[in-house]
């Protein structure tokens, strides 16, 4: 079927635009912020609500920076050391999910040393909400008409502007239901049963990497790097651990606390 046609400027008013990738950006931080104020109250955290528009501030950096500079490293090193100037050219394109949850990481760590916070707690109340930001953003993908899927005859194969014509999975919808709407089910599940922390953040992980890693064979290849093996992403590379990692560390620490 042909690609519904979206304006991905939603909003223009004189010279500035408004696009709805950034406005999926806006409402990830939005939601942040109130999932993060509600389990602060759970969780009896001494968290203001300034204390938690800082934690969001920081987190949104780690985002922006972590996931800029892990696309420029893991996906596109070689083009960036030949055009510089391009690294800071975010409004072309170009951010990894792996590297903004290094960025997200190392930013909480920092606030958590600061407010000395359990580095885990903070952990566990973004975990609830990368998957709102994950869906989010890969129906702003959607929109854009980018990161489309690999060539199929699927009736519900999608024509996207700019392509070689050809139907392709609408990949981006399948990482929005995954990586998003199941998820977060799952992490919430998660988190309502569990007192230990870190368990939470560790399901999060091994669910991404899982999802993330099974929506790669759908997804078209990165045209920079292509296949690694003739059959393994990019992106299923960096998953692949995260699954293993995530499951051991959520299994290891729910055993340790049942064996006290």
């Amino acid at each position: 079927m042909q690609f519904p046609h979206i304006d991905p400027v939603f909003l223009s008013i004189g010279p500035l635009q408004f696009r709805w990738y950034g406005l999926m950006y806006v409402l990830s931080f939005i939601a942040t912020y109130f999932i993060i104020r509600s389990e602060a109250a759970r969780k009896q955290l001494s968290l203001t609500n300034d204390d938690i528009a800082d934690l969001v501030f920081y987190g949104a950096m780690g985002v922006v920076l972590g996931g800029r500079t892990g696309y420029i490293l893991f996906y596109n090193l070689g083009f960036y050391l030949a055009n510089p100037l391009k690294l800071f050219a975010v409004w072309e394109g170009g951010m990894s999910f792996h590297g903004g949850f290094l960025g997200v990481m190392l930013a909480f760590f920092i606030y958590a040393k600061r407010k000395k916070i359990p580095f885990l707690a903070l952990l566990d109340m973004a975990a609830l909400c990368a998957p709102v930001g994950l869906g989010l953003g890969r129906i702003g993908n959607f929109i854009n008409g980018e990161l489309y899927g690999r060539a199929t005859d699927a009736p519900w194969g999608v024509i996207f502007p700019g392509s070689d014509g050809i139907p392709r999975h609408p990949s981006q919808l399948y990482e929005a239901f995954l990586e998003g709407l199941v998820l977060f089910i799952i992490v919430r599940f998660v988190s309502k049963r569990t007192t230990v922390n870190g368990v939470t953040t560790c399901t999060a992980i091994a669910g991404y990497g899982l999802f993330r890693f099974t929506v790669e064979f759908f997804r078209q290849p990165d045209a920079q790097i292509g296949l690694f093996y003739g059959l393994f992403s990019m992106g299923q590379l960096l998953s692949l651990p995260m699954f293993l990692l995530g499951s051991f560390l959520a299994i290891t620490l729910s055993k340790r606390h049942l064996s006290r």
